[in-house]
């Protein structure tokens, strides 16, 4: 297996990992029936995501927080989902590469959903100290 070297290399990725996950019983719902996401649209934009933390390409320009507070209103999202989220990311990583830059993806995926888990639980915490 090679590593991820590439913006094709980060979409097949990326189109492999949101198969699972419209198909997965503990998140799936939350692509499916709380946000029905326009693919077409959705996937060009988390690959540019991607690929501006992997491949150190700014091509993102959205703030990916407010998208999920957003989402957190609709549907609180708890540990067991950000738990999935890494599994089904991690596990379709190692499916497709191996190397340094597979292993940061992995990495990076474990930060962005730690950091996105303690926010979304503690946003109250911060209004009640303001």
């Amino acid at each position: 297996m090679n590593d991820i070297t590439s913006r094709a290399d980060i979409e097949r990725l990326i189109i492999r990992f949101y198969d699972k996950v419209k198909k997965d019983d503990t998140i799936g719902f939350i692509f499916t029936e709380v946000v029905p996401i326009n693919w077409d649209h959705h996937i060009p934009v988390i690959v540019d995501f991607w690929e501006s933390i992997l491949l150190d390409n700014p091509v993102y320009q959205k703030n990916a927080m407010e998208v999920h507070y957003t989402l957190n209103k609709k549907v609180p999202l708890q540990k067991e989902h950000f738990d999935t989220w890494i599994l089904l990311f991690t596990n379709t990583v190692d499916e497709l590469f191996e190397g340094r830059i597979a292993h940061l993806a992995k990495s990076r995926a474990k930060s962005i959903a730690n950091v996105m888990h303690f926010k979304m639980n503690n946003e109250g915490d911060k209004k009640s100290i303001l």
